[in-house]
Protein backbone atom coordinates (compact mmCIF):
# COMPACT_ATOMS: atom_id res chain seq x y z
CA UNK A 1 0.00 0.00 0.00
CA UNK A 2 1.10 3.53 -0.81
CA UNK A 3 -0.46 6.67 0.64
CA UNK A 4 -0.56 9.94 -1.29
CA UNK A 5 -1.42 13.34 0.13
CA UNK A 6 -2.12 15.93 -2.56
CA UNK A 7 -1.77 19.44 -1.17
CA UNK A 8 -2.47 22.74 -2.87
CA UNK A 9 -0.24 25.64 -1.85
CA UNK A 10 -1.55 27.97 0.85
CA UNK A 11 -3.08 31.38 0.08
CA UNK A 12 -0.68 33.64 -1.78
CA UNK A 13 -0.21 37.37 -1.85
CA UNK A 14 -1.34 39.61 -4.67
CA UNK A 15 0.09 42.76 -3.02
CA UNK A 16 2.61 43.34 -5.81
CA UNK A 17 0.71 43.29 -9.12
CA UNK A 18 3.94 43.47 -11.13
CA UNK A 19 5.46 40.42 -9.41
CA UNK A 20 5.91 37.32 -11.52
CA UNK A 21 3.33 34.63 -10.65
CA UNK A 22 6.06 32.07 -9.90
CA UNK A 23 7.58 34.38 -7.26
CA UNK A 24 4.40 35.24 -5.35
CA UNK A 25 4.86 34.61 -1.60
CA UNK A 26 2.23 33.47 0.88
CA UNK A 27 0.01 36.13 2.42
CA UNK A 28 -0.71 36.31 6.17
CA UNK A 29 -3.57 33.80 5.89
CA UNK A 30 -1.26 31.40 4.00
CA UNK A 31 1.36 31.70 6.73
CA UNK A 32 -1.34 30.79 9.25
CA UNK A 33 -3.09 28.02 7.28
CA UNK A 34 -0.03 26.01 6.22
CA UNK A 35 1.25 25.19 9.74
CA UNK A 36 -2.34 24.71 10.94
CA UNK A 37 -3.08 22.15 8.22
CA UNK A 38 0.21 20.41 8.98
CA UNK A 39 -0.87 20.17 12.63
CA UNK A 40 -4.18 18.65 11.51
CA UNK A 41 -2.27 15.96 9.61
CA UNK A 42 -0.16 15.22 12.65
CA UNK A 43 -3.35 14.95 14.75
CA UNK A 44 -4.61 12.33 12.26
CA UNK A 45 -1.31 10.51 12.83
CA UNK A 46 -0.63 10.62 9.09
CA UNK A 47 2.84 9.44 8.22
CA UNK A 48 4.65 11.33 5.46
CA UNK A 49 7.90 9.77 4.28
CA UNK A 50 8.75 12.26 1.54
CA UNK A 51 7.74 15.76 0.50
CA UNK A 52 7.70 16.75 -3.18
CA UNK A 53 6.98 20.32 -4.23
CA UNK A 54 6.67 22.73 -7.08
CA UNK A 55 9.55 25.19 -6.96
CA UNK A 56 7.18 28.19 -7.07
CA UNK A 57 7.66 30.26 -3.92
CA UNK A 58 4.13 29.79 -2.56
CA UNK A 59 4.15 26.01 -3.03
CA UNK A 60 7.66 25.44 -1.70
CA UNK A 61 6.96 27.67 1.32
CA UNK A 62 3.81 25.63 2.04
CA UNK A 63 5.83 22.41 1.79
CA UNK A 64 8.41 23.90 4.16
CA UNK A 65 5.76 24.46 6.83
CA UNK A 66 4.62 20.85 6.52
CA UNK A 67 8.19 19.53 6.59
CA UNK A 68 8.93 21.58 9.70
CA UNK A 69 5.85 20.14 11.46
CA UNK A 70 7.17 16.68 10.60
CA UNK A 71 10.64 17.64 11.85
CA UNK A 72 12.22 17.34 8.45
CA UNK A 73 14.72 19.80 7.06
CA UNK A 74 13.50 21.84 4.10
CA UNK A 75 16.64 20.55 2.34
CA UNK A 76 14.93 17.14 2.23
CA UNK A 77 11.98 18.47 0.19
CA UNK A 78 12.25 17.21 -3.38
CA UNK A 79 11.89 20.27 -5.62
CA UNK A 80 10.30 19.52 -9.00
CA UNK A 81 10.05 22.55 -11.31
CA UNK A 82 7.53 20.75 -13.57
CA UNK A 83 4.98 20.80 -10.73
CA UNK A 84 4.45 24.53 -11.30
CA UNK A 85 0.99 24.53 -12.91
CA UNK A 86 1.40 20.83 -13.66
CA UNK A 87 -1.04 18.85 -15.75
CA UNK A 88 -2.58 15.58 -14.61
CA UNK A 89 -0.03 13.71 -16.74
CA UNK A 90 2.90 15.51 -15.10
CA UNK A 91 1.53 14.78 -11.62
CA UNK A 92 1.14 11.07 -12.41
CA UNK A 93 4.62 10.98 -13.97
CA UNK A 94 6.15 12.65 -10.91
CA UNK A 95 4.46 10.16 -8.59
CA UNK A 96 5.61 7.23 -10.72
CA UNK A 97 9.20 8.28 -10.03
CA UNK A 98 8.96 8.25 -6.23
CA UNK A 99 11.42 5.85 -4.61
CA UNK A 100 9.60 2.66 -3.57
CA UNK A 101 11.07 2.60 -0.10
CA UNK A 102 8.72 5.53 0.70
CA UNK A 103 5.30 4.27 1.78
CA UNK A 104 3.73 7.72 1.86
CA UNK A 105 4.30 10.97 0.01
CA UNK A 106 2.97 14.52 0.05
CA UNK A 107 2.96 16.43 -3.22
CA UNK A 108 2.49 20.23 -3.34
CA UNK A 109 1.23 21.90 -6.50
CA UNK A 110 -1.24 24.35 -8.06
CA UNK A 111 -4.68 24.74 -9.58
CA UNK A 112 -6.20 24.01 -12.02
CA UNK A 113 -4.11 20.87 -12.49
CA UNK A 114 -4.32 19.73 -8.89
CA UNK A 115 -8.15 19.72 -8.90
CA UNK A 116 -8.23 17.79 -12.18
CA UNK A 117 -5.67 15.37 -10.73
CA UNK A 118 -7.54 14.54 -7.52
CA UNK A 119 -10.69 13.97 -9.57
CA UNK A 120 -8.81 11.23 -11.46
CA UNK A 121 -7.80 9.36 -8.30
CA UNK A 122 -11.00 7.76 -7.02
CA UNK A 123 -14.79 7.99 -7.01
CA UNK A 124 -14.81 11.05 -4.72
CA UNK A 125 -14.96 14.24 -6.82
CA UNK A 126 -14.50 17.87 -5.79
CA UNK A 127 -15.36 21.13 -7.55
CA UNK A 128 -12.22 22.95 -6.49
CA UNK A 129 -9.14 22.20 -4.46
CA UNK A 130 -9.01 25.13 -2.04
CA UNK A 131 -5.75 26.75 -1.01
CA UNK A 132 -3.94 24.52 1.48
CA UNK A 133 -6.49 21.78 0.83
CA UNK A 134 -5.39 18.18 1.38
CA UNK A 135 -6.82 15.23 -0.56
CA UNK A 136 -5.58 11.84 0.61
CA UNK A 137 -5.81 8.41 -0.99
CA UNK A 138 -4.36 5.00 -0.35
CA UNK A 139 -3.30 2.93 -3.34
CA UNK A 140 -3.27 -0.83 -3.55
CA UNK A 141 0.24 -1.10 -4.97
CA UNK A 142 3.75 -1.75 -3.76
CA UNK A 143 5.40 0.37 -6.45
CA UNK A 144 4.84 4.03 -7.18
CA UNK A 145 5.29 3.37 -10.91
CA UNK A 146 1.97 1.46 -10.77
CA UNK A 147 0.12 4.10 -8.75
CA UNK A 148 -1.83 5.55 -11.68
CA UNK A 149 -3.49 2.25 -12.56
CA UNK A 150 -3.81 0.72 -9.10
CA UNK A 151 -7.07 0.64 -7.15
CA UNK A 152 -7.27 3.62 -4.80
CA UNK A 153 -9.29 4.24 -1.66
CA UNK A 154 -10.31 7.72 -0.55
CA UNK A 155 -9.01 8.57 2.92
CA UNK A 156 -10.08 12.17 3.52
CA UNK A 157 -10.38 15.69 2.14
CA UNK A 158 -9.58 18.60 4.44
CA UNK A 159 -9.07 22.32 3.97
CA UNK A 160 -8.66 25.37 6.21
CA UNK A 161 -12.29 26.53 6.25
CA UNK A 162 -13.71 23.07 6.91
Amino acid sequence: MKTLLVIRHAKSSWDNASQDDFDRPLNSRGHYDAPEMARRLLARQMQIDTFISSTAVRAFTTATYFAKAYRLSEKKIIAVPELYHASVAVLFRTISQIDNHYQSAAIFSHNPGITAFVNELCSVKIDNMPTCGIFAVESDTLQWKDFQWAEKSFLFFDYPKL
